[in-house]
């Protein structure tokens, strides 16, 4: 899939895959169980297509980013602070 953009980011303690299209206004979308990024391809190409820049990550522990180890020890805001930083990497100008 040529229109999209993999990459892989440190964050919160774990390796991140993100898929990206489009440049603009950044969007992130999450996927809920059992999906990975490839769930919002469509509408990634939709919001690509409107002028925005579409995120989507794969979740701790989905496709191709990392599960934290031991899992008992992640914290329960560490999906919300893990998404912030993923966010804030992706909307910085040299991303």
């Amino acid at each position: 899939m040529s229109d999209f953009r993999h990459q892989h980011v440190n964050t919160n303690g774990i390796r991140m895959h993100l898929a990206e299209a489009g440049e603009g206004y950044p969007i992130v979308m999450c996927h809920g169980f059992p999906e990975l990024w490839y769930s919002w391809r469509h509408q990634m190409r939709a919001l690509a297509e409107a002028g925005f820049r579409a995120i989507s990550p794969d979740q701790r522990g989905y496709g191709e980013t990392d599960v934290p180890q031991p899992i008992e020890a992640t914290p329960s805001n560490s999906s919300s602070l893990t998404l912030w930083a993923c966010s804030m990497h992706s909307a910085s100008p040299s991303a």
